[in-house]
């Protein structure tokens, strides 16, 4: 203010401090210079009023929230996986009601609903979609091939046909793989080790899973290297599911399938805690419920790790472009209090491996 008061004060008297004279030698009046002041003022203001107005509009449109959609197939709303999402953007520097918002679907155990679900969570016109589950993961993919989507716990991305390649996703669509086929082995060879008298095992899925297909096709192939073998049984119906069960024998084992369709994992803990068959599970989520072991990755983790994906994402960055990843974290789940009551001794090194001890 100082510096523009003293160019008005020179603009009266010259820059000597002699009065500013016209052609005739008169001196100007105070007036006349005050006039061609105010007038030049008046016209940078008005240019500053133009250069000024995209800037406040972009910020208006910065204040919007993102909308992040989240499509999920469990029984709560927020889950591990959730939980884990929001503390990695969080950490990204987007923040839960300043810098997005957040619209939760999930269809209770019912992967039926899925695809209804998907659809209305689409309509509603989201920045971007985060989806945990092969199941969740194709319905919203059906429902928009325009919204950037996001996916976890997707054991197989490409044999889900999910996306064309890990390296180059193309279309909407990126995430992180739980690896579901690429632990197949290592499920195999901790079943043995926990229950060494198991000489085949069944790999029971939904028939059309092709993920899980993938899954139970590498453990047939690895399973002679440790003296087993893998019996692969696609089933379309509970009623078909039941028929394929009822063919266990002593000596057999059950490899639960990376996908929730008709409930297989849930029907296979049911086995192993009443009928005592031993089996081997993706997620600690089912060791928690009661199972005696878990191999796969850990769903927070997986969660925080989609969320640099998503912060990306939002940020400018196209999904297709974005490779797909595998899970950074994977641990070994070990339930002492189901081995306890069935009789079943956990080997040492499994124990001092094990990343959850349930007591």
């Amino acid at each position: 203010m100082a510096s523009l008061t003293m160019e008005v004060y020179r603009a009266k008297l010259g820059d000597k401090g002699e009065p500013v004279r016209n052609a005739n030698g008169r001196a100007v009046k105070g007036e006349q210079t005050d006039m061609g002041f105010r007038t030049f003022a008046l016209i940078i203001a008005i240019g500053l009023g133009l250069l000024s107005a995209p800037l406040a509009s972009e910020a208006q449109q910065a204040k919007r929230p993102y909308r992040v959609g989240v499509l999920h197939t469990a029984y709560f709303q927020n889950i591990p996986v959730v939980e884990g999402l929001k503390a990695g953007l969080k950490a990204e520097g987007l923040e839960e009601g300043r810098d997005l918002t957040f619209d939760i679907r999930f269809t209770r155990g019912n992967v039926q609903a899925a695809p209804a679900t998907a659809a209305a969570l689409a309509k509603e016109g989201p920045d971007l979609i985060f989806a945990d589950s092969e199941e969740a993961t194709r319905a919203v993919k059906a429902a928009t091939q325009t919204i950037p989507i996001v996916f976890t716990q997707v054991g197989d991305p490409v044999a889900a046909r999910i996306v064309k390649e890990i390296a180059h996703p193309g279309g909407n669509v990126t995430g992180v793989s739980s690896l579901a086929t690429d632990l197949a082995p290592k499920r195999l060879e901790i079943l043995k080790a926990i229950f060494p008298a198991v000489r085949r095992v069944w790999a029971v899925y939904y028939a059309g899973e092709d993920s899980s297909l993938a899954a139970a096709r590498k453990a047939q192939e690895v399973a002679p290297l440790l003296k087993l073998e893998v019996v692969v049984r696609p089933v379309r119906t509970p009623e078909e599911l039941v028929t394929h069960l009822k063919g266990l024998r002593p000596g057999d084992g059950l490899l639960a399938p990376p996908t929730l369709t008709m409930n297989i994992p849930g029907v296979i803990l049911d086995l192993e805690l009443g009928a005592r068959w031993p089996a081997v599970f993706n997620t600690a989520f089912w060791v928690q419920s009661g199972a005696v072991v878990s191999y796969g990755s850990n769903s927070h983790a997986d969660g925080v790790q989609a969320a640099r994906l998503v912060a990306k994402i939002l940020r400018g960055a196209r999904p297709q472009d974005l490779p797909v990843e595998g899970a950074n974290k994977i641990e070994l789940a070990i339930n002492l209090k189901t081995a306890k009551s069935l009789g079943v001794i956990i080997p040492r090194e499994l124990l001092a491996r094990a990343d959850q001890l349930i007591q």
